[in-house]
């Protein structure tokens, strides 16, 4: 077996190469974390857990839930029923909820109904989701305080 000598100034650019590889790893972690902590809290985990929520409150429709959520919110929050009919779509497919149309003939208008194991999702989302939310909500109050106190 032949020996291979590798040279000084190969070994420094492979350090320099694989602290390189490190330090842009390190970044990536970051910006995934920040987007996982924050950003994430109102796309991918509050806007299904409120719907959830308001249909806990009783039967509704996508159009009626976008409403509540507004007035619960007083206004500052009302999400698209472009954003919230995906949503029952796809909690409709695993079971959470049940749709039934108002009139099967016509189809006008579908209501949903939370079912027990939504209930149950309900709970156990917010359970997951508490921590992110405070840690969002003390984020905003930092930004808050730096930019306007």
């Amino acid at each position: 077996m032949k020996k291979i000598n590798l040279g000084k100034d190969t070994l420094e650019e492979e350090r320099r190469l694989y602290e390189e590889y490190k330090r842009k790893l390190s970044e990536l972690k970051k910006v995934q974390k920040e987007k996982e902590a924050v950003g994430q809290v109102f796309t991918k985990g509050l806007l299904p857990i409120y719907v959830l929520y308001v249909l806990s409150t009783g039967a509704t429709n996508g159009n009626d839930i976008a409403h509540k959520i507004g007035e619960r919110t007083k206004g500052r929050w009302i999400p698209s029923t472009g954003g919230i009919y995906p949503i029952l779509k796809k909690l409709e497919k695993e079971k959470m909820v049940i749709g039934k149309w108002d009139d099967s003939k016509r189809k006008i208008q579908k209501i949903y109904t939370i079912t027990e194991l939504g209930i149950e999702e309900l709970e156990k989302r917010k359970d997951l989701l508490r921590g992110r939310i405070q840690e969002a909500l003390e984020v905003f109050k930092t930004v808050y305080k730096d930019l306007y106190e």
